[in-house]
C-alpha cells in the first residue's frame, strides 16, 4: 500500500489482537492486488446490551485502488473476529471483481508523471496549487501528497504529479516532492 494502513474504532476499544488481525487481513488483500493505494478501516458498536456488552460489531473497510474505491460497511456481527473477517472477506470479493474488470477491458496508457511546482499551498485548509511548465495551475488536495509530506511543502517545492480531471478543472491525483531542481518558465 502506498498509504499506511488506517484503523479506528468508535464506541469500543480495539484491542491488540484486534488490530493484528486486520493488519493481517489488509495484507492479504494485496495478494488480490498490489497497486492498493489505501486502506481505511472503522469497527463500531452503535448499540449495546443494558449490561454494556456490545449487541454487534460493525466494521467498514475502505480500499482505494486506481481510479476506484471499494467500500464494504454494515457487516454486522456479534463477534469482532468474525466481523472483521466478513468485511475483509467482501472486500476480497469485490477486490478480485474489480482485477478481472481491469483486465477485461484493454489498458489505458499509463500517464506520465509530469513535472510543476508549489505556486500557493493553503495549510489550515489543505490544499494548494502547482504550476506547470507551460503555465497551467493543477490543483491538489493533503490527501493526494504521498508520504505525509504536504506540511513540509512550501512555494517553490518542485514535485511530480499525475494530472486528472476534477469536478472544477484540472487536479493532481498524486503529488511527490521532487529532488530535481525546474527550469521556471518565463512569462
Amino acid at each position: 500500500m502506498e498509504l499506511p494502513l488506517q484503523i479506528s474504532a468508535h464506541n469500543v476499544t480495539l484491542g491488540g489482537p484486534g488490530r493484528a488481525l486486520i493488519r493481517r487481513c489488509a495484507a492479504k488483500l494485496e495478494t488480490f492486488f498490489d497497486r492498493i493505494t489505501a486502506c481505511r478501516v472503522i469497527v463500531d458498536v452503535p448499540q449495546r446490551f443494558p449490561a454494556g456488552a456490545p449487541i454487534v460489531y460493525n466494521v467498514r473497510v475502505d480500499v482505494t485502488v486506481p481510479g476506484d474505491e471499494i467500500v464494504v460497511s454494515r457487516q454486522g456481527h456479534p463477534q469482532l473476529e468474525s466481523a472483521i473477517q466478513d468485511a475483509f472477506d467482501a472486500v476480497g470479493r469485490r477486490l478480485q471483481d474489480y482485477v478481472n474488470l481491469r483486465h477485461a477491458v484493454p489498458e489505458q496508457p499509463r500517464h506520465e508523471a509530469e513535472r510543476g511546482w508549489v505556486v500557493r499551498v493553503f495549510p489550515m485548509e489543505g490544499y494548494g496549487f502547482i504550476t506547470t511548465p507551460d503555465s497551467r495551475e493543477i490543483y491538489f488536495h493533503r490527501n493526494s501528497v504521498l508520504r505525509g509530506a504536504f506540511d513540509a511543502l512550501d512555494v517553490g517545492t518542485p514535485v511530480r504529479f499525475v494530472e486528472e480531471d476534477g469536478d472544477k478543472g484540472p487536479q493532481a491525483s498524486t503529488v511527490v516532492v521532487s529532488t530535481r531542481r525546474l527550469q521556471h518558465a518565463k512569462g
